[in-house]
């Protein structure tokens, strides 16, 4: 399901932003390309997920700019590490609650319920839209997480390591879903696992050092999802020792 518009590029700029009196962020840009995937992988602390929330606009210091030119308000989603699934409600109601909290008329809820009720047939949940979030399971949870955050249809979706409370087999099916849905969407999704994000990051970014940099985009070859071939599994490993702070060349060799 591709987004209503297309989706742009985004340029993040930080001349500095502290906190708690520690500088994290000093001269820092980010380009996210148009319509792909780009995967932000760093040590616990650096800063990641503040930089996504820089992205979102929730946070003061930040020039922000769309490759279109138009502004980036109300054409971003957020899906966070946890599902934020209102108990209270059926997984429809809950796919629906933005809509709702910001007063959609009558003709853009019924459009929306329509989405919803497609995505969650897309996400194998078309029987369980009547359920409570406490008769899912933890992948259904996170696939209604997923279909609420595309009902949104923004062009551009900020995902805060959505799949890491997931066993392996969960994490692995919700990681192909999401890289076929979000196809056509400018995503920047951040991780603490380096083959998650070479299985489905058009360009996978390390955010290392104080104040915080990325590094060189790495762009592994093939299309997301990627398998878990020999191939993938040595940068993997290459990665990881990057995150370690023991790379002995350029990532970008490796891709």
């Amino acid at each position: 399901m591709p987004p209503a518009e297309p989706a742009p590029g985004v340029s993040l700029l930080v001349e500095r932003f502290a906190f708690a009196g520690r500088t994290l962020f000093e001269g820092l840009r980010l380009e996210l390309p148009a319509a792909k995937t780009t995967c932000l992988l760093g040590p616990s602390g650096v800063g990641k997920s503040t930089l996504l929330r820089l992205v979102a606009g929730l946070l003061p210091g930040a020039v922000r700019t769309a490759s279109d030119g138009r502004p980036l308000e109300r054409r971003i989603a957020w899906m966070a590490q946890s599902d934020l699934l209102l108990p209270w409600l059926t997984v429809e109601e809950n796919l629906l609650v933005g809509f709702r909290l910001r007063g959609a008329g009558r003709a853009e809820l019924a459009a929306a319920r329509e989405r919803a009720r497609a995505l969650l047939a897309r996400v194998g949940l078309a029987e369980r839209a009547a359920a409570r979030p406490h008769e899912l399971s933890g992948g259904m949870r996170q696939r209604a997480a997923l279909a609420r955050t595309l009902v949104e249809d923004r062009p551009i979706v900020l995902m805060d390591e959505p799949f890491s409370a997931l066993d392996a087999i969960t994490r692995h099916r919700l990681q192909d879903l999401a890289a076929e849905l979000l196809r056509g969407r400018t995503v920047l999704l951040v991780t603490h696992s380096p083959l998650e994000a070479l299985r489905l990051g058009h360009e996978v970014r390390v955010l290392e050092g104080l104040p915080a940099r990325p590094g060189p985009p790495l762009r592994p070859l093939g299309t997301p999802p990627r398998a878990a071939e020999p191939a993938l599994l040595a940068l993997e490993a290459r990665l990881l020792d990057a995150l370690a702070g023991g790379a002995e060349r350029p990532l970008e060799a490796a891709a």
